[in-house]
C-alpha cells in the first residue's frame, strides 16, 4: 500500500505521547508523519502557516481548526468536526472528516447490526457527533445521547435500560486511566452489542464487561485504522488496497499487544521472556523485579514479612502498572493466577501465554512458596487458573531458544 512521496504530514493535538497514528501511517505510505503538539492559542497559526502538506486532527482541536479552513466537506459540515486537513497546490486549505468512514467500517467489522435497534451513545463531543451520524444512516430505531449536562445523563440511565446497542465516545477508561467504565452493563439486559472508540487499552473496562457477559463487542483500533486509510487517500489522491484496513489493524494489534507469560514458579518465564523480547525487539519486564523496584523489597522478603495475602495485594499494584504497557514482554510471578483480579490488567492489552513445564524440572531455590509446598500441590491448586487465564499454552523444553521459537509460532497463529 506504500507510495513514495516527499509530503510532510502529521497529527495535530494537545497531548500525543501514546498515539498509534505514526505506526499506522508508516504502513500506509513513505511520507513524513510527525506528532504535532500545540497549545490552543497556537492552532490557528499552525493551520495557516505550519508548513505541513496535510495533517490529521485529534481532540481537542477537531472543531477548533474549522474557522481557519477555506472549505470543509459535506460530512465534516454535517458532523461539525474536522479530523483531516489538506493544503492544496493553490494554497487553499480543505477539511474533511474521515472518522465517519472509520466508525462505519468498525460497525461492519464488528458484525453488530444497528438497524432497528435502540442505541445509547455515551458522550456528546466530536466523536459522538460522528457516531450519531453513522447510526442514523444505518437505521437505528431510537438514538439516545448521554452527557453529564444533557437531559439524558448518568444519573437517569434507568430510563433507557432497554438499550440494545451501546457506544462509548467518552475518554473514560482510556490510557493512562485504565480500568474505569462509564456505565454498569448490568443495567442493560437487552444489550446485544457494545462498541468503544477507545483503542488504548485494546480492551477497556467496558469491553471486558461485555466479553464477560457474552455480548459482541469491539474496541476502536479498527476505526482508527479505517479513518487513517481514508485520510491517506485524501493526502495522496491514491486508492488504498481493498483489504488494507483489516491487514493493518491486525498488524498494529499484534505489534502493540503485550505478550504476558504465566506459569509455575521456576518454569523459565524470565529466561525465555528475555529471549522472546530480544527476538521481537520489544521491552522486557520481569514482574518480580518490578515488584522490588516499586516496593523496595523482594517478593520473598515481602512474603516472609507480611504474609502471602498482603504480598498479593502489593503484587496486584505492580500488575496494574505493567498491564498498561503496550508492545512489551512481561514475565509474571507464578502465583498471579491465584487472584482473579489480576486477569483484567493482564488481558486488557495482552495475549496471555501459559508456559507449562514438567514438574520435576522446576527450579525452587529462592522461592518460598515452592519450598513450603510441593510443586505437585501448587500445580494442582493452580492448574485450572492457569488454563482459565491463558490464551495460548506452550510446553517448555530444556532448550530456552526452542521454547521461544515455539512461542513465536503459536503467537503467529493466534
Amino acid at each position: 500500500m506504500k507510495t513514495g512521496t516527499s509530503m510532510k504530514c502529521g497529527l495535530l493535538g494537545e497531548h500525543l505521547g501514546h498515539s498509534f497514528s505514526p505506526l499506522i501511517h508508516r504502513e500506509l505510505a513513505d511520507y513524513t508523519y510527525d506528532l504535532i503538539e500545540r497549545a490552543p492559542e497556537e492552532v490557528g497559526e499552525f493551520v495557516k502557516h505550519g508548513g505541513y502538506d496535510a495533517f490529521n486532527v485529534t481532540i481537542p482541536y477537531k472543531k477548533a481548526v474549522i474557522p481557519f479552513l477555506d472549505k470543509i466537506s459535506p460530512e465534516a459540515a454535517q458532523i461539525g468536526a474536522v479530523n483531516t486537513v489538506v493544503r492544496r497546490a493553490d494554497g487553499t486549505i480543505e477539511g474533511y472528516n474521515t472518522d465517519y468512514f472509520g466508525f462505519d467500517g468498525m460497525l461492519t467489522a464488528s458484525g453488530i447490526d444497528p438497524q432497528g435497534k435502540k442505541a445509547l451513545v455515551l458522550g456528546s463531543g466530536g466523536a459522538s457527533a460522528t457516531v450519531q451520524a453513522v447510526l442514523r444512516d444505518r437505521g437505528v430505531r431510537e438514538l439516545i445521547v448521554v452527557g453529564r449536562s444533557l437531559e439524558n445523563n448518568y444519573d437517569n440511565l434507568d430510563r433507557h435500560c432497554d438499550a440494545e446497542l451501546i457506544v462509548n465516545t467518552t475518554p473514560v477508561g482510556m490510557y493512562p486511566n485504565n480500568g474505569f467504565s462509564p456505565i454498569d452493563l448490568s443495567m442493560f439486559p437487552k444489550c446485544c452489542g457494545v462498541l468503544d472508540v477507545i483503542y488504548n487499552p485494546a480492551r477497556t473496562a467496558l469491553i471486558l464487561d461485555a466479553e464477560e457477559r457474552g455480548i459482541p463487542a469491539m474496541s476502536g483500533l479498527f476505526m482508527l485504522v479505517g479513518q487513517a486509510v481514508k485520510a491517506f487517500e485524501f493526502f495522496t489522491g491514491d486508492s488504498a488496497e481493498p483489504d488494507g484496513i483489516a491487514k493493518i489493524t491486525r498488524k498494529i494489534f499484534q505489534g502493540t499487544q503485550n505478550i504476558v507469560l504465566i506459569g509455575m514458579p521456576g518454569c523459565g518465564k524470565s529466561t525465555i521472556g528475555k529471549i522472546l523480547a530480544e527476538k521481537l525487539g520489544r521491552p522486557f519486564f520481569d514482574a518480580d523485579e518490578e515488584f522490588s523496584s516499586m516496593h523496595g523489597i523482594t517478593p520473598a522478603e515481602a512474603i516472609a514479612r507480611f504474609g502471602e495475602d498482603r504480598f498479593r495485594e502489593m503484587e496486584h499494584e505492580v500488575l496494574l502498572r505493567l498491564g498498561k504497557e503496550s508492545g512489551s514482554v512481561i514475565a509474571c510471578g507464578g502465583g498471579v493466577v491465584t487472584r482473579e483480579i489480576n486477569y483484567r490488567p493482564l488481558h486488557q492489552n495482552g495475549v496471555i501465554l501459559y508456559l507449562r513445564r514438567d514438574l520435576s524440572l522446576l527450579a525452587t531455590n529462592g522461592r518460598p512458596l515452592s519450598q513450603k509446598t510441593s510443586p505437585e500441590a501448587l500445580y494442582l491448586a493452580r492448574k485450572d487458573a492457569y488454563e482459565r487465564f491463558a490464551d495460548i499454552t506452550v510446553e517448555s523444553t530444556e532448550v530456552p531458544e526452542l521454547t521461544a521459537d515455539a512461542m513465536l509460532s503459536a503467537l503467529s497463529e493466534f
